[in-house]
């Protein structure tokens, strides 16, 4: 167990990360990257039972998908921070030749990417599929993944979702970052997504609810949605988020979704954000 302080540290040193990889090569997802920080520190530090010496096949593992892939800022430094390897590789995110590219990529062979992401509505039926294959090798760890709001507007998602239902996947803990943005504009405007809680306990999954950046409440929740696991039923956390938390100027605005910040702007994102590991 990690102590709170240290996992909002480390959530601060992610979101510096963040904002300095899009800024460096002036492309990238910040927005939904740093409403995620809190969950990916706490997920990867403190709840999930992972192994940083990589192996496809996970046996005895607690495994996650991103589904969302382009929010791969936040996921490369939380690997590379948790020791899946070096963090001054960091530097060479979204360049040429670099393994790591602005979706998640299996064919560079980056530890940690156990599948490419970033086309929605994927990455649910893939954690499907490895939750399913734990169950089969009687292996009792947990398939973790995470989706945005605005994904779940695609029709693959809810085929998923009745399936994992359907077969008992109770070994499944799917979160949606609901920060109510996508590229467009709020999800609200663009297309509806009406009552999510009410949705996912229609299709008979477990349904948590959190606030998404709060460090103690994301971690309780964690540790709730993994007492759930084996009892029939998949399990939906709905993250509450703010898109650009920690960074005054980008928080709540769709617009930060797929732009990076000019170097003034970075200057003020770092100065709101603590040092706590050491820059890369």
């Amino acid at each position: 167990m990690t102590d709170v302080r240290q996992l909002q540290n480390i959530a601060s040193q992610v979101r510096r990360d963040i904002v300095r990889m899009v800024h460096a090569v002036q492309s990238g997802h910040p927005g939904g990257s740093l409403g995620c920080a809190d969950f990916m520190t706490a997920l990867y530090f403190n709840t999930m039972e992972h192994n940083p010496h990589f192996s496809m096949d996970a046996v005895g593992e607690d495994v996650f998908f991103l589904s969302n892939g382009h929010i791969s800022p936040v996921f490369y430094s939380v690997l590379a921070r948790s020791g899946y390897f070096p963090t001054p590789e960091l530097g060479s995110f979204r360049k040429l030749n670099s393994r790591l590219q602005g979706h998640p990529t299996t064919h560079e062979h980056l530890p940690g990417i156990r599948v490419a992401s970033g086309s929605l509505g994927q990455g649910l039926s893939v954690a499907i599929g490895a939750a399913l294959s734990k169950k089969m090798n009687g292996d009792d760890k947990t398939v973790f993944s995470l989706h945005g709001d605005g994904e779940l507007q695609e029709g693959q998602i809810w085929e998923a979702v009745m399936f994992a239902s359907a077969n008992k996947v109770d070994n499944l803990i799917s979160t949606i970052d609901f920060n109510g943005q996508q590229i467009d504009g709020p999800t609200e405007k663009v297309l509806s997504l009406g009552n999510l809680r009410a949705k996912f306990e229609a299709f008979d999954w477990q349904v948590l609810e959190m606030n998404g950046n709060d460090m103690n409440e994301v971690v309780n929740t964690l540790d709730k949605s993994k007492t759930l696991t084996g009892k029939g039923k998949p399990t939906c956390i709905l993250m509450h988020t703010i898109m650009g938390k920690g960074v005054d100027f980008m928080e709540g605005k769709h617009e930060w979704h797929g732009i990076a910040p000019n170097d003034e702007q970075l200057k003020k994102a770092l100065d709101q954000l603590p040092v706590t590991l050491g820059d890369y």
